[in-house]
């Protein structure tokens, strides 16, 4: 029998020692004598490690204070100088009397595995380099949209929003957008693409490119979304920028069509009337004329702060004045539609200093966009636009507000962008964006609230100087 357990020592494929309390090898099998050599009366740590005192954790010494079995991983050197890992295991052999007499040392081999481990762990850490570092915002969200990874990018661009619903995030929203392409890829698992708005923790928008993808576990199941967001804010700019000319003709060549339709009948009321002597039918045709000259300015202003950038040439102005004047333009087509016109200057105005031609545009554009909110608003009888001025001492508020259409949020993110119109082919896309970079210009904002049905209000706020 013990002929059976010495075969059973000697062919285990490990390292297998016995050792005493002062870490003496007593035996050991075939395989530690190959690889490591004569043992007869040396120390383990002399044998495995060619030192000259003991390791200072020692799992033979820990399993004779404590009669337990210990694991431990150590390096230990080969006859051949090679460096082995191996994972050492201890447990203790008795005596008649219950005592420790040894201690059996197994050591196996891992060093195949520790370097199959350093590999991954490696392709890891290129793995999450690239993700950190990869030139676009990625984030990986769950099924509830919340974030449960983010790369760098994002981090720096929305901020830290681990846990937090995406829409939170990326829009400043309370709502899930719709629709979703993380939630699409969840339904499909398919890879999905969008255009979206988003806003950085600093407000400012973004034209991002969104493309997701699914993230599956060993049984295929699609446990989360990635969720890649390239930033095209600049090529959306360049391309407009590129594509100016041709959009600009094709969306405002219908509308001069009209006008100079109109300037040709108002003119043609106006020959009549000098010559038939009739002065009401002059009247009529030169505030026809006039009326579609006015528009043609509008148009055209439009298209040249469009067109090139231009500092504001700022002068002293009443905002009583200047809100005056831009309902006087716009008075005539309100009445057309039968929209009314309220109006109110608070004596908190004042005045301040702007380019006058410019903020007159801003005004004019805000209101033609209230009339037409209104005119296309069939679900009330009706409508009203109303233009309010007010202001503290650093700045002058203009208000312009409106019981239209209304919209909803995904149309509100982006109705301040170049050639965007939700009034399909009968806008230019070209009002707001506009009224927008007059604001800027004069180191100002504009803010807009908006509900569907509801109509819509738009604050101005310029600063004073």
């Amino acid at each position: 029998m013990d002929d059976v357990f010495r075969q059973y020592f000697e062919r285990l494929p490990c390292y297998l020692t016995v050792q005493d309390r002062q870490f003496r090898i007593l035996h050991a099998n075939q395989r530690f004598r190959e690889d490591f050599g004569d043992f007869e009366g040396r120390h383990c740590y002399q044998v495995y490690k060619q030192r000259s005192e003991k390791c200072e954790v020692c799992p033979v010494e820990e399993t004779f204070w404590d009669g337990q079995s210990h694991r431990r991983e150590q390096r230990v050197r080969c006859l051949d100088g090679k460096e082995v890992c191996v994972l050492v295991e201890t447990t203790p052999i008795y005596d008649a009397d219950g005592n420790i007499r040894a201690v059996v040392e197994m050591s196996t081999d891992v060093t195949y595995i520790k370097r199959l481990e350093e590999q991954l762990r490696q392709s890891r850490q290129r793995y999450q380099l690239l993700f950190e570092e990869v030139p676009c915002f990625i984030s990986i969200q769950d099924r509830q949209l919340r974030i449960i990874e983010m790369n760098r990018a994002f981090r720096e661009e929305f901020g830290s929003g681990l846990g937090c619903q995406c829409y939170e995030v990326y829009k400043h929203r309370s709502e899930p957008c719709v629709p979703c392409p993380v939630l699409d890829t969840f339904e499909d698992g398919q890879m999905h693409s969008r255009e979206e708005v988003v806003k950085s923790s600093a407000g400012e928008p973004m034209h991002v490119l969104v493309t997701t993808a699914p993230l599956r576990d060993g049984d295929g199941r699609i446990v989360a979304v990635m969720e890649m967001s390239t930033d095209i804010t600049e090529l959306r700019k360049l391309q407009s920028h590129l594509t100016s000319l041709g959009l600009l003709i094709g969306s405002v060549s219908h509308a001069l069509k009209g006008l100079l339709h109109g300037l040709a009948g108002g003119m043609y009321l106006v020959e009549t009337g000098f010559r038939k002597d009739q002065s009401d039918r002059v009247e009529r045709g030169w505030q026809i004329v006039r009326r579609n000259v006015d528009c043609i300015r509008a148009m055209v202003s439009d298209i040249l702060y469009y067109a090139r950038d231009r500092e504001p040439v700022r002068e002293p102005v009443s905002a009583a004045e200047l809100a005056e004047e831009a309902r006087q333009l716009v008075a005539a087509r309100a009445a057309e539609y039968h929209v009314e016109l309220n109006f109110r200057v608070e004596p908190s105005a004042g005045h301040f200093q702007a380019d006058v031609n410019a903020v007159r545009s801003l005004l004019v554009n805000l209101l033609e966009n209230g009339i037409d909110a209104c005119r296309l608003d069939d679900s009330k009888a009706d409508h009203r636009v109303a233009l309010r001025a007010r202001g503290s001492a650093e700045e002058v508020q203009f208000e312009v507000e409106d019981n239209g259409l209304g919209m909803d949020r995904e149309t509100s993110d982006r109705a301040f962008s170049l050639f965007f119109s939700s009034k399909g082919s009968e806008g230019t896309g070209l009002g707001l964006f506009v009224a927008n970079r007059i604001a800027q210009a004069h180191g100002g904002r504009i803010e807009l609230e908006s509900q569907v049905g509801a109509g819509s209000r738009f604050v101005v706020h310029l600063p004073r100087k």
